[in-house]
């Protein structure tokens, strides 16, 4: 199994669902946006319960240091792929929010299932 397949495990904090799963990697083809294009995709709030990370571990300090978020996009980026939503960049947002006791989270979210289904340009030439 490789390290992109590992198991999904669910987060739990006592009675409530932090995350739905914690992963490592991305299950999503690349998707090659850049800032400038993450930029673009309007945000909208999202459930933490909703989101599956892709990565399992966070460095303290960037959760701790107050100015983690203050560099970088304001809203944490996701990718909708396969009906399941992925937390791509923005864990420690993410996680800052559940210590806040928050249950929603502005999320700038890629949904690659309906690119999927426009599928690409065609030219009729």
């Amino acid at each position: 199994m490789s390290d992109s397949a590992e198991c999904d495990w669910q987060c739990w904090a006592g009675d409530l669902l932090i995350f739905k799963a914690v992963r490592e990697g991305r299950p999503y083809p690349d998707h090659a946006l850049s800032t400038r294009d993450w930029s673009g995709v309007p945000p909208r709030a999202v459930r933490l319960d909703e989101l599956i990370t892709t990565r399992k571990e966070l460095a303290l300090d960037q959760l701790l240091d107050e100015d983690s978020t203050f560099y970088g996009d304001l809203f944490p980026h996701a990718v909708q792929w396969q009906g399941n939503i992925y937390l791509e960049d923005g864990l420690h947002r993410a996680l800052r929010a559940a210590l806040q006791q928050r249950h929603t989270l502005h999320v700038r979210v890629l949904d690659l299932d309906a690119l999927r289904r426009v599928g690409p340009a065609r030219s009729d030439a």
